[in-house]
């Protein structure tokens, strides 16, 4: 039987990939790319560009498709099956590309690639490769060259372990809750609830970590006593407290203690150093003073933030003493009382197609493409796939994942299917394709899914990463795209989209009332327009204590200590609301852990200046009926979207702006200008 691993011409075929198809295609493109490492480093072979991707990009290439397609199987359709197979191939994979990264002769062959014969995509993705080279061990040598290798192996598998850790230990909790116990739960989450109970055969309604069950629970249920027995289950997930198999603090101590090592062979101080080598930071410190003052201009309004709160949980609430689990309920009423109006209210009018629809509209009216449903094998009946075309010509295509599920990973991501690339075995032009991938609540009773604000807010952040990816015009593959844009960067096309979510002229295109059709009413726009910085400085502050936690870790932190005591003083420096001393955020903070974020959590941040500093151009140059200028849209896109990695970030930034970013705009989008 054919193997559809190593069938990936166009498309993969994902409802036809097995745990039995990863070990013969794993070994069988591991030996292509293993004898394409060979040809090209042989002494006889020219060190030319173009001769190299010939042979070993399109061998490498091939086996990232295959590789990648089961580890996104292993994202969002994990079986014991599938994980088995994966794990089992992934120390293989591993030492390849640590291998590869590293490899001498090839790291010699590409230095005698005359770069004055190159292209300007072909210099920046030739500087890249030195770059990452050096990085990669390429200069070690003996032991240390063994050693970095085995580290790089580990690496992996600890991450892998720490990814199944959170997932197995978010899946392994349920409360079957009675009914006199979801006082205050909206409707559909109650509905959504009992069906799943009812599937299992069970009484009760079934309560979950899971983001769609969990976030109402504490928002809007009345009792305290529920709140606080799915509070305390999240923030002890994955830890010493729970089921000690899934316990990621030995995880977390290795790997910290694995990059120092790194570090320290790469002839770094500490991890931090090592990882904003690649972004636009050059040094940690640099991070960590920003971050600082970022928090230092927030507190006086989180701190107006937990004022308000107490004083409101005092008075209306007959709350003299909130808890940890409280505050999420105390700040849904207050916004409500404040503002009149309730996320669960504008939910009603966030049907998903007519979202999506809306979406799709402001993207095409922006960027002059058109956005069409298009048909490729999916490894779930609720996923869909569109193409996405410029002037009749197809641009790039995207599957949409969008429903949360057992044996799906949490939160919201894009990921790259293949890339734009000018190929040079057979010289046509390869568009490129992404996933984009939520964990929405699925629909009830016949009716489409509804979506919270925040829910729309995560699809425009996640679309903007696949416009990033797909709206590409660079042809050469290492830096088409997402790929070689600085990690502190790539955050700013996303960010950017989240802005059209607060515009009326958008959002009223993408509301229908999922009972009676009606859109969106103004005054209850203009309600969620005043509360849109409501805890704003509160927020900014959560954001800064990761981020400002996650470089510490890498910079100035003992890998042989307690890691808790270090975020500790962070919480003491940074937040105004303390978190309760059995609290685990770090033991499933996969950001770091197990998503590429290692000492590099600032991004979010970090970009969010740069985007709202770039949205400042379209509110600079907004339409006399209250629209978006295309104009601007059209210098966007070339300038940030076409340029993809192909320059440094700050360039094409200032392609498009005309001068470097400021803070100003973030300060006064976010309510926190003075």
């Amino acid at each position: 039987m054919t193997n559809p691993l190593l069938d990936i011409t166009d498309l993969p075929l994902f409802d036809q990939i097995r745990p039995e198809h990863v070990a013969p295609a794993v070994d069988q493109l591991l030996a292509e790319a293993e004898r394409a490492l060979e040809t090209v480093t042989a002494p006889d072979f020219p060190a030319d560009w173009t001769a190299i991707a010939r042979v070993l990009d399109v061998a490498t290439e091939k086996l990232g498709r295959a590789w990648g397609a089961v580890g996104h199987l292993n994202s969002v359709a994990d079986t014991p099956e599938l994980r088995a197979a994966y794990n089992a191939a992934l120390p293989r994979t591993t030492e390849f590309w640590t291998r590869l990264g590293a490899d001498e002769r090839l790291y010699a062959k590409y230095k005698a690639i005359e770069v004055s014969t190159l292209t300007p995509e072909q210099r920046r993705a030739h500087h890249n490769a030195m770059r990452n080279f050096v990085l990669s061990g390429a200069e070690l040598q003996g032991a240390d060259r063994e050693r970095f290798a085995e580290i790089q192996e580990r690496q992996a598998e600890v991450s892998q372990k720490f990814s199944e850790h959170a997932l197995d230990a978010t899946d392994a909790f349920a409360y079957y809750a009675r009914e006199d116990e979801l006082s205050g739960l909206p409707e559909d989450v109650k509905q959504a609830a009992r069906a799943a109970a009812e599937a299992e055969g069970k009484d009760g309604w079934k309560l979950t970590l899971k983001m769609p069950s969990y976030l109402p629970v504490m928002q809007f249920a009345d009792s305290a006593d529920l709140r606080r027995t799915l509070y305390t289950a999240y923030a002890t997930r994955a830890s010493e407290q729970g089921d000690a198999k899934l316990d990621n603090g030995p995880l977390i101590r290795e790997t910290l203690a694995l990059r120092q090592e790194e570090s320290r062979l790469l002839g770094y101080r500490n991890f931090g150093e090592v990882s904003v080598v690649p972004k636009m930071a050059d040094t940690p410190q640099e991070v960590i003073d920003f971050l600082r003052d970022l928090a230092g201009r927030a507190r006086p309004y989180a701190e107006c933030d937990v004022a308000d709160m107490r004083a409101f949980a005092r008075e209306t609430l007959g709350l003299s003493d909130p808890q940890p689990w409280d505050w999420a309920y105390i700040g849904e009423k207050l916004k409500e009382d404040r503002y009149a109006f309730s996320e669960q209210e504008v939910k009603q009018y966030l049907p998903e197609p007519k979202v999506l629809a809306g979406l799709f509209k402001i993207v095409e009216t922006l960027f002059d493409v058109a956005i069409r449903r298009d048909s490729a094998p999916v490894w779930h009946p609720s996923v869909e796939f569109y193409r996405i075309e410029r002037g009749g010509a197809l641009v790039g295509q995207f599957y949409l994942d969008p429903s949360a599920r057992t044996g799906k990973r949490g939160g919201a991501w894009m990921d790259d299917v293949r890339a734009r690339w000018l190929r040079p075995d057979t010289g046509v032009l390869q568009t490129p394709v992404a996933h984009l991938v939520c964990n929405f609540a699925e629909g009830v009773d016949g009716k489409p899914p509804l979506l919270t604000h925040d829910d729309v807010t995560t699809l425009f952040h996640e679309f903007g990463h696949g416009l990033h990816h797909m709206l590409t015009q660079v042809n050469e593959h290492d830096v088409s795209g997402i790929n070689g844009v600085e990690w502190d960067a790539v955050e700013l096309p996303s960010q950017f989209m989240e802005n059209f979510c607060w515009e009326w002229d958008v959002l009223r295109h993408m509301t229908a009332h999922v009972d009676t059709g009606e859109p969106l009413p103004r005054a209850l726009f203009d309600k969620m327009l005043r509360a849109k910085n409501f805890q704003s400085g509160l927020a900014t502050l959560r954001q800064i204590e990761f981020a400002l936690f996650d470089m510490l870790l890498h910079t100035q932190h003992d890998p042989a200590a307690d890691f808790m005591p270090l975020l500790a003083e962070v919480r003491a420096e940074v937040a105004v609301l303390q978190a309760p001393a059995f609290s685990r955020p770090v033991h499933t903070f996969s950001h770091i852990f197990a998503g590429g974020y290692a000492a590099g959590y600032y991004s979010y941040k970090w970009a969010e200046v740069l985007s709202a500093d770039a949205y400042a151009a379209f509110e600079e140059t907004v339409r006399d009926d209250g629209t978006p200028n295309p104009a601007t849209g059209r210098r966007y896109r070339e300038a940030i979207l076409e340029a993809g990695g192909s320059r440094p970030a700050m360039e094409s930034f200032k392609a498009f702006r005309g001068r470097a970013p400021t803070i100003d705009a973030l300060l006064r989008h976010q309510g926190m200008a003075s």
